[in-house]
C-alpha cells in the first residue's frame, strides 16, 4: 500500500467521507486542495496548479487559496453545482502532539447557502427532499435554510414532482441512496439541480416539534430525511427551522411550468431574467421579504374566493390613502431581512451589525402596526392585532449594543457602556491607564527638557519611552532603563510604566475576552425570540406586498375585478400590462373579452404579428393578477376563478429530452387536455403548425372539438387554418373572433383589435415584407399564391357544376339520390348515420372508419 506522509493520510481520511465534494483542507493561513480535487478546482477557480512531495517518491497536484479569500471561492464553486467541504484545524498547533487534529465543520452545497452573494435578496434559495413509496405517489418536502421555511405535500405523478421542483426552481434535492437512477439523472439534467444522498429518514425526538401540523408518515419520513442531511452536512444548531406546513397544489390555481414560462410571469422566455416579467411588474415591494413573498404569490395563485377579497380590499384602501401608503413604504424601507436575520442567529453567524439591523427593523414596527390600525378595514384590524412588536428583545438590543459595532465580533468595542459592570470596570482600567500614560509623557517631555520625547507602544516590546540621538546627551544617566536602540533613537522603560502597561494590557485582554462572551450570550438570548420574529417577518411581508400591489395599480391605472362564481368572463377594455409597461409612451390598444356557459371556446383568426398571443396571455395575466390578489389591467373586469391555467403558446425544441418542437407542442396540448376541468383557462396559440398542413388543420380541429364536448374549459385558440372558422355552425359554445388589420397601399397595418367574426385573409406575405425579406422572394410568393388560389378556384366551381359531396372512398362518385345505391352501401350509409361522432376520441374515430373500410373491402 503506498505510503504518503501523515499529513496526507489524515487529509486522505476525511477525504473518503466526502468524496462527492472539494475539501478545503485547512494548513496555516491557506485551504489547500490534493490530488483530483486540486486537478479540478484549478480549472474551475483558475488558480495555479502546483504540486509537493507526498512521500511516494513523486509530486502530488495541489493548489490552494487564502483563508481570508475562501468566501469567494467556495460561492464560485457551489453556484456551479459542486459542494465543498470546510476542514479547519481543531486544536492550538503550539499544542499539538503531532499531526494537527482537523475536522470537517460544514459541508457547504448549493442548496444549504446562508450567506454571499450567490443568495438573492428577493430569491428563496431552496432545498428539497424526495421520498417514493410502494403506491407509486412521492413525498416532496422543500426548505429554506436561510429563512427556516419547511413545506411537505403529497403528489401523485412523477411529472408533478418535476414541476414543483421547476417552479421552486430548487438547487438541491436530497433522496435516498436507492432511488431511481434514471429519474436521479433526470433531475440534474432537466431540473438543473444537485442530487444528494441521505439514507436515514428516521423520525426522532428531536424534530418532533416540527410534525406540529403534519400527521401522515410518509410525510414524516420525507421531512426527516431532508432533516437528518441538513443536521449531517451543516453540524451546527437549526433552532430557525419552522414547524412543516402541509399544503395540497390543488389548493391553489395550478400553473404547470410550461404554462409559467409561456405567461413570462417571474423570468422572460428569451433572456431568462426578471425585467419584462410579470414579477418585474408588479416588484415594488420595500424588503427583501416581500419581495420574496411576491414570488410566492405569483407561483400560486389563491383560489379561496374570500381570501381573494381581503387582499382585494386592503389594495382598495391602501390605493385611497395615498399618505398613509408613503408612510408605510418610509418605515418598510428601514426594515431588514428579519427572517434570514433569525436564520444567521440561529446559524451561529451572525454579527453585531446584523443585530444592530435587527434592532433598527424592531424600531419600525409600532409606526407599521399605527398606520395599518388607521385603516377602517377588519382584515387591516386582524393583521394589526397578529403583529407583535417584541419590546422586549427591542429593550435588550438597545441596551446592549452599540450604534456602530466593527463586522467582526472578536474585535471588540461591539457592547454598549452600563451593559455590564465588570466590562465598565475593565474599560475604565484602560482608559484611565491611557489617560495615565498621556500624562507621563508631559511630565517626562517637561523634566528632562527633551520636547520629542514620546511614549509609544508595539505588540513586542509593550510601552516604551522614544528619545531621538541627539537628545541622548540631554538625558540624566540612569534615570530610564535601556530597552531598544534604533537607526535614530533608543527606546528605555521604567518600572512605573511596566506596572501600568501590564494593567493596561490586561484590561485590553479581558475587555476583549469578555466582548465576545456577552456577545455570544446575547446571541442566545435572541434565539429565543426565532419564533416570534418569523411570524413578524410573514406579517410584514403581506403588508409590503399589499401596499405593493396599491402602488402599481396607482401608476399602472389598475382597478378591482368583481370576482364571481358564475362562468362569466367580461373584460372591458383589457390590456396586457407588461407589454403596456414596456412600450412606454406608444399607445396600448385595449380589448374587450366575453365569455360565458354559451361562449366557452374563442377561435381567434388574424394575421401574424397582429397581437393574437398578446390577446390570449392578456386573459390569462388579468386572472392571475386577480386571484393573487392586486388590480388588474382594464377599464372593468368581471372574472371567474380558475382552478388551473394551460397554455400552448410559442415554438420551441427540448434539446434535454430529444424532442422537436412538434412533440413539445402536442405533450403541452395533452397536459392540458388531460388535467383540464370546466372551471380552468387554456390557451391554444397555433396547434398543428409544426406538421403538415391537412395533419395540423385535423389535429386542431379534434382537440377543439374534444375540448368543447368533454371538457367545456374556457379556451382561446387561435390559428391560421381558416377552414376551422365553420366549426362554429357545428359547436353551439364556439364563436369566432379576429385581429382586425387592413391593406393600405400594397402593405398591411395592424389594427390590434379583436372583433367579432372570422378574419378574412392570413396577410402571410406582408408580414414576409416587413421583415425585409428579398424583393425576389416577395414577387416570386405573390405570384404562387396567385397560382394556388386559381388551382382552388376552379376545384371549387367544377365541384358545384357536378353538384356532388367529395368521397371518402376512393373510387366511388357518391350521390345525393340515394335511389342509385346498392344495398351493400345503403347499408354502409345507415351504419355511418348512426355514429356518434361528438361523443368519440379522435382514435375512436379512426378506429371506427378503419372497420368501414374493412367492410366495403370485403364487399
Amino acid at each position: 500500500m503506498v505510503q504518503y506522509t501523515p499529513m496526507l493520510e489524515q487529509y486522505l481520511k476525511i477525504k473518503a467521507d466526502y468524496l462527492d465534494a472539494f475539501l478545503f483542507f485547512r494548513l496555516g493561513d491557506f485551504y489547500e486542495m490534493f490530488f483530483e480535487d486540486a486537478v479540478k478546482a484549478a480549472q474551475e477557480l483558475e488558480i495555479t496548479l502546483t504540486s509537493r512531495e507526498g512521500g511516494v517518491g513523486e509530486r502530488i497536484p495541489m493548489c490552494g487559496v487564502p483563508h481570508h479569500a475562501a468566501p469567494n471561492y467556495i460561492e464560485q464553486l457551489v453556484e456551479k453545482g459542486y459542494k465543498v467541504a470546510i476542514c479547519e484545524q481543531t486544536e492550538d498547533p503550539r499544542l499539538a502532539k503531532g499531526i494537527v487534529k482537523r475536522e470537517v465543520v460544514q459541508l457547504i452545497t448549493p442548496g444549504t447557502v446562508m450567506d454571499g452573494k450567490s443568495l438573492d435578496d428577493k430569491q428563496n434559495n431552496y432545498i428539497a427532499s424526495l421520498t417514493s413509496f410502494d403506491d407509486n405517489s412521492f413525498g416532496f418536502c422543500y426548505n429554506d435554510l436561510s429563512t427556516g421555511e419547511l413545506n411537505v405535500t403529497l403528489l401523485e405523478l412523477w411529472d408533478e414532482v418535476i414541476g414543483e421542483i421547476l417552479s421552486l426552481q430548487a438547487k438541491e434535492v436530497v433522496v435516498s441512496p436507492t432511488f431511481n437512477k434514471e429519474r436521479c439523472k433526470l433531475l440534474e439534467e432537466r431540473c438543473f439541480v444537485t442530487v444528494s444522498y441521505e439514507e436515514d429518514s428516521s423520525i426522532v425526538g428531536e424534530v418532533e416539534e416540527l410534525f406540529q401540523r403534519i400527521e401522515m408518515d410518509k410525510l414524516k419520513h420525507t421531512v426527516s430525511r431532508l432533516l437528518h442531511y441538513l443536521k449531517r452536512t451543516q453540524k451546527r444548531n437549526l433552532d430557525h427551522l419552522q414547524p412543516a406546513e402541509y399544503y395540497q397544489v390543488h389548493h391553489f390555481m395550478k400553473i404547470d411550468v410550461y404554462s409559467k414560462r409561456n405567461l413570462e410571469l417571474t423570468e422572460t422566455i428569451r433572456s431568462k431574467g426578471k425585467k419584462g416579467s410579470l414579477l418585474w411588474l408588479l416588484d415594488e415591494t420595500m424588503t427583501s421579504m416581500g419581495g420574496r413573498m411576491l414570488k410566492a404569490w405569483i407561483d400560486r395563485p389563491l383560489i379561496d374566493l374570500e381570501r381573494i377579497k381581503n387582499r382585494h380590499d386592503m389594495v382598495e384602501v391602501l390605493l385611497a390613502q395615498f399618505f398613509q401608503r408613503e408612510e408605510l413604504r418610509e418605515k418598510l424601507k428601514e426594515v431588514y431581512d428579519i427572517e434570514r436575520l433569525a436564520g444567521r442567529v440561529a446559524f451561529g453567524n451572525v454579527n453585531a451589525r446584523d443585530l444592530l439591523q435587527l434592532k433598527k427593523s424592531l424600531e419600525q414596527i409600532p409606526f407599521l402596526q399605527s398606520t395599518i390600525g388607521q385603516l377602517e378595514l377588519p382584515y387591516a384590524q386582524k393583521l394589526v392585532h397578529k403583529i407583535d412588536p417584541c419590546f422586549d428583545l427591542l429593550d435588550i438590543l438597545e441596551r446592549s449594543l452599540k450604534d456602530d459595532p466593527p463586522l467582526s465580533v472578536k474585535d471588540g468595542d461591539m457592547i454598549r457602556d452600563g451593559f455590564h459592570e465588570p466590562l465598565d470596570q475593565y474599560r475604565d482600567a484602560s482608559r484611565n491607564g491611557k489617560a495615565w500614560i498621556s500624562q507621563l509623557e508631559q511630565k517626562e517631555r517637561e523634566l528632562t527638557g527633551i520636547k520629542t520625547l514620546k511614549i509609544g507602544y508595539n505588540r513586542v516590546f509593550g510601552y516604551y519611552i522614544e528619545i531621538t540621538k541627539s537628545n541622548i546627551g540631554n538625558l540624566e544617566e540612569g534615570r530610564y532603563e535601556r530597552k531598544q536602540t534604533l537607526a535614530n533613537a533608543e527606546r528605555y522603560i521604567t518600572p512605573e510604566l511596566k506596572e501600568k502597561e501590564s494593567l493596561i494590557l490586561e484590561a485590553q485582554e479581558k475587555i476583549g475576552e469578555l466582548e465576545y462572551d456577552l456577545f455570544l450570550a446575547l446571541r442566545e438570548q435572541v434565539k429565543v425570540y426565532i419564533p416570534r420574529l418569523q411570524a413578524l417577518a410573514k406579517l410584514i411581508s403581506e403588508i409590503d406586498v399589499l401596499q405593493c400591489f396599491a402602488s402599481v395599480s396607482e401608476k399602472q391605472h389598475l382597478i378591482k375585478p368583481t370576482m364571481t362564481t358564475e362562468q362569466i368572463l367580461h373584460v372591458k377594455n383589457g390590456r396586457h400590462p407588461v407589454v403596456e409597461k414596456m412600450m412606454d409612451t406608444q399607445q396600448y390598444v385595449a380589448n374587450d373579452c366575453f365569455m360565458n356557459a354559451e361562449r366557452q371556446l374563442l377561435l381567434i383568426t388574424g394575421p401574424n404579428m397582429s397581437g393574437k398571443s398578446t390577446y390570449m396571455r392578456q386573459i390569462a395575466l388579468t386572472s392571475i393578477l386577480a386571484q393573487i390578489g392586486c388590480f388588474v389591467s382594464a377599464e372593468k373586469a368581471v372574472l371567474p376563478i380558475f382552478d388551473q391555467v394551460f397554455t400552448r403558446i410559442g415554438a420551441a425544441d427540448d434539446l434535454i429530452s430529444g424532442q422537436s418542437t412538434f412533440m413539445v407542442e402536442m405533450l403541452e396540448a395533452k397536459n392540458a387536455i388531460s388535467n383540464a376541468t370546466h372551471n380552468s383557462l387554456i390557451l391554444f396559440d397555433e396547434i398543428g403548425r409544426g406538421t403538415s398542413t391537412y395533419d395540423g388543420m385535423a389535429l386542431a380541429q379534434a382537440i377543439i372539438e374534444y375540448i368543447h364536448q368533454n371538457i367545456g374549459a374556457k379556451t382561446l385558440f387561435s390559428t391560421h387554418y381558416h377552414e376551422l372558422t365553420t366549426l362554429d355552425k357545428e359547436l353551439v359554445n364556439l364563436k369566432n373572433i379576429h385581429v382586425k388589420a387592413v391593406e393600405q397601399n400594397g402593405k398591411v397595418v395592424f389594427l390590434h383589435s379583436v372583433q367579432e367574426g372570422a378574419a378574412d385573409k392570413s396577410y402571410g406575405i406582408h408580414v414576409a415584407e416587413l421583415a425585409e425579406l428579398p424583393k425576389s422572394i416577395i414577387s416570386r410568393a405573390q405570384e404562387l399564391l396567385t397560382q394556388f388560389e386559381a388551382k382552388n378556384q376552379t376545384k371549387v366551381t367544377q365541384q358545384v357544376k357536378e353538384d356532388q359531396q367529395l368521397s371518402f372512398f376512393e373510387g366511388s362518385k357518391p350521390s345525393r339520390n340515394e335511389t342509385n345505391l346498392s344495398s351493400k352501401e345503403k347499408e354502409v350509409m345507415k351504419l355511418l348515420q348512426s355514429i356518434p361522432l361528438m361523443e368519440m376520441t379522435p382514435m375512436d374515430a379512426m378506429n371506427k372508419l378503419y372497420e368501414i373500410q374493412k367492410k366495403l373491402k370485403a364487399y
